[in-house]
């Protein structure tokens, strides 16, 4: 089901490097539709990313959900990802998406509201199209998120049409039919709380399950679900949003998604009956972690609403600390700034190359090289700088706060939404604090980054002119 009017847009080198706030992470390859529709109520375009590694031909793809259906990118060339096909849901202005895949198959859910449909894309076609082998409402209508563990599929908040029933999680059996999943159970046969599964991360038959302001809760599967641990108090506790554990099965990194500025949480699993968080770490104040990925037992990548990719070395769970990231967070074509909805949603980390497939709200695709981040072995050297911008929004002037260790050149730049230097310049700054103000009066309405550039660090502010 082939579409061939997108757009693919190839960003300059120039631009690409020097429009995003990194260390020890670079830009291989970028997509996004300019003409993709934010939905109404958050301004999110894309939401879940995952990967798929066609053994037959040695290709590699994304598969990245949008406000109105699914692409199927083609990365194989990371400079240049190709669209192959995209599958639309069943209407526009959705707010969330998750894909997760076994064998040959793309398992599509979202839980925005009715019409919706359960998709079931079948990849061996690729690179050419994808071939839908379902589109219905038949095992279910709505559901939050997917996980596939060995052949069984775990959904999470799970609505049948005409809301015929609710399942907080259920796990369904792909082996016999990967189309057709036969429900195997639910956990309200077994516990009624947590009333809401978000996400959940399986290992063999053990399952870690955030019940979103319920807490964490973590269960057997066999022929029906036994409880065996339960976290619902712990520092700077909120909505118990997603997990992932590490190769070792000790440590488990899970993330509370609102109120915004939550910390990220390490939490000691090798004994159930004593649940204890190791440490509360976090990148930049303020931020919100959505989704985690640990690679074996060394590397966290979170995936942040506002600060984009950031990674962190948690060799020792309680001494965690930061080795690269990449901002994905521009807003660029973001309709409303104020909307809390912006920056990294998902990744992806399971691509043979070893790239990183990242998903930012507004700005698509990002193909990112985290290998200099993971093979870090001693703390990110944090700027010694320190930059603010106000007022925020501006009308006029703005000025830039910024703090210095020692005497040196800046250079400011000024990019519109398109990524269009609109201002330069360079000036000579004393050490210490400094603030420059910047002549914007002639800037036209609209959304801008201003990077500041010093010998000692880069530094993306994001501002609104009114």
């Amino acid at each position: 089901m082939k579409k061939l009017y997108f757009l693919l847009l190839l960003l300059a080198p120039s631009f690409v490097q020097a429009q995003y706030a990194s260390q020890n992470v670079s830009m291989i390859g970028h997509w996004w539709n300019p003409n993709q529709d934010p939905e109404p109520v958050y301004g999110i375009q894309y939401q879940g990313i995952w990967g798929w590694y066609q053994q037959s031909l040695n290709r590699e793809y994304a598969i990245l959900g949008a406000s109105d259906g699914t692409y199927f990118i083609d990365v194989t060339n990371p400079a240049v990802p190709v669209v192959c096909d995209f599958v639309p849901a069943a209407h526009g202005d959705l707010i969330w998406h998750e894909i997760k895949t076994y064998q040959n198959y793309a398992y599509i859910v979202s839980d925005d509201g009715a019409p919706n449909t359960f998709i079931i894309a079948d990849m061996s076609y690729l690179p050419d199209s994808v071939h839908v082998v379902r589109n219905d409402n038949v095992i279910f209508e709505k559901c939050h998120t997917i996980y596939v563990e060995g052949s069984k599929l775990w959904c999470g908040s799970v609505t049948g049409d005409n809301n015929s029933f609710y399942y907080s999680m259920a796990v369904y059996d792909l082996s016999v039919d990967p189309t057709t999943p036969t429900l195997l159970r639910t956990l309200n046969q077994d516990y009624s709380n947590p009333n809401t599964v978000h996400d959940m991360f399986v290992r063999g038959d053990t399952v870690y399950a955030s019940g979103g302001y319920d807490g964490l809760y973590i269960y057997k599967f066999g022929t029906s679900f036994a409880q065996i641990g339960v976290l619902t108090s712990y520092p700077e506790s909120g909505y118990n949003h997603s997990s992932f554990l590490t190769g070792d099965g000790n440590t488990l990194i899970f993330m509370d998604e609102v109120p915004a500025g939550r910390g990220i949480k390490s939490l000691d699993v090798s004994n159930m009956g004593n649940l204890t968080v190791n440490q509360v770490f976090r990148s930049n104040q303020g931020n919100t972690p959505h989704n985690p990925y640990i690679l074996g037992n060394d590397v966290l990548i979170a995936a942040n609403y506002t600060d984009g990719v950031q990674i962190y070395n948690i060799s020792n769970p309680s001494g965690i600390y930061r080795s690269g990231y990449f901002d994905t967070d521009t807003l660029i074509n973001y309709p409303n700034y104020t909307q809390a909805y912006h920056g990294c949603w998902g990744a992806y980390t399971d691509l043979p190359s070893g790239l990183l497939l990242a998903a930012d709200m507004q700005n698509g695709l990002y193909v990112l090289d985290i290998s200099s981040a993971i093979t870090a072995t001693t703390p990110l050297a944090e700027p010694s700088v320190s930059v603010n911008a106000y007022p925020n929004p501006f009308n006029s002037n703005f000025f830039v706060n910024m703090s210095t260790t020692y005497a040196q050149d800046v250079t400011w730049s000024v990019y519109d939404a398109t990524g269009r230097v609109v201002m330069q310049s360079t000036e000579n700054i004393p050490g210490g604090p400094v603030i420059l103000e910047i002549p914007a009066a002639e800037l036209a309405r609209g959304i801008y980054s201003v990077m500041i550039e010093t010998e000692e660090m880069v530094s993306t502010v994001k501002l609104v002119k009114e």
